[in-house]
């Protein structure tokens, strides 16, 4: 660790030495290497066999080393890392927040056709529509039944047929559709809850073994004053 001045006479903020790069960096971009959890330590080791227990490295390197890590617990769990794990590991190197709005995201990106589609399959699956068809259908017959002079399809009504056949022949692609886009979203919204669930899984573990490492430097540590008291207690009795 160094301390220099500046012009003005006002010292600097300590600087540490990166023990993998070489390079001073302020002490709040270092982290001290005991702090780090055991099995990412022994990741970094294996490229660097002689870091010392107490060394600082550079937190760009400690993630780094940190998405190397990742990737290779999910290869070793489940083979060859797919494009969503290869995502989640990237994303734990770089803290990238994967979660996203998948609705605001394809709400944007609709085509004319899709607006159209979606708002027609709205329409036809409501309560609106079912009046509206119920009172077309309803005044067609009647106007039909009961004014003989002005009657354009009396019964057995061929041309409401006609009709009603074509808007179920429009309909149903119509709805398909906007099902297809539907099943798009919810297709996209499972894989990014599946990449959320993930990296939450995969940081609560890291956390939990940073916790029980820090606890058990923690107990070593009061094990030490203690044998140290307890020395001179020893002491002071002879």
């Amino acid at each position: 660790m160094s301390e220099q001045s500046n012009e003005n006479g006002k010292p600097h903020k300590p600087r540490i030495v990166c023990a993998l790069s070489k390079t001073e960096l302020p002490r709040n971009a270092v982290v001290n290497l005991a702090t780090v959890m055991p099995s990412l330590v022994a990741r970094i080791r294996r490229d660097h066999p002689d870091l010392a227990d107490e060394a600082y490295i550079a937190r760009s390197e400690l993630d780094r080393y940190r998405g190397l890590y990742v990737a290779e617990l999910l290869r070793d769990e489940s083979g060859d890392l797919s494009q969503i794990e290869t995502q989640v590991a990237r994303s734990m190197a770089t803290h990238e927040t994967l979660a996203e709005n998948i609705e605001d995201e394809l709400g944007a990106k609709r085509t004319l056709g899709e607006r159209l589609s979606d708002a027609l399959a709205d329409f036809g699956g409501s309560w609106s529509f079912l009046i509206v068809f119920a009172a077309f259908i309803s005044g067609w017959m009647l106007l039909n039944a009961y004014q003989h002079q002005v009657a354009f399809d009396p019964y057995p009504y061929i041309l409401l047929n006609l009709i009603l056949s074509t808007i179920a022949a429009v309909q149903a692609p119509i709805i398909m559709m906007s099902q297809k886009r539907q099943e798009t979203k919810d297709r996209l919204r499972s894989l990014n809850d599946y990449r959320v669930n993930l990296k939450a899984e995969l940081e609560i573990r890291h956390l939990h073994e940073k916790i029980d490492h820090l606890i058990n430097k923690q107990w070593q540590r009061l094990a030490e004053i203690q044998e140290l008291q307890l020395e001179k207690l020893m002491e002071k009795r002879k």
